[in-house]
């Protein structure tokens, strides 16, 4: 990660949080590092932690990347027709409706 944001890249996605306990350390922990480490012409990379959109997920993504100077979440949902009906059993006004209050969720905690 610390390669990545000397080579300049803007966003860092650091992983999945939610996925175990070592890929929560170790999203926190590029946040706590890399997220904070400001170069001479000002910049610090924005980190992010992938999410699906649901409350659990955004919370612990939250949780480990809040602690960076530009912490972002990267939320998800499955939108092919496919995946909405058969895996989501959800209508494409549903899938919308789960977007927007997981987006509406991420920034109540101070999310960007």
């Amino acid at each position: 990660a610390r390669n990545l944001a000397k080579l300049g890249v803007d966003v860092i996605e650091a992983g999945f949080p939610i996925a175990s306990p070592d890929d929560f350390i170790a999203v926190k922990q590029i946040a706590d590092i890399v997220g904070n480490e400001v170069f001479e012409d000002g910049y610090v990379p924005v980190i992010a932690g992938l999410s699906r959109a649901n409350e659990k997920d955004i919370a612990r993504a939250w949780d480990a990347v809040k602690g960076a100077v530009r912490p972002r979440i990267h939320t998800f949902i499955a939108t092919s027709d496919i995946h909405m009906k058969s895996k989501l059993n959800k209508t494409p006004d549903q899938v919308v409706e789960i977007a927007v209050n997981a987006v509406t969720f991420a920034k109540s905690l101070g999310c960007n």
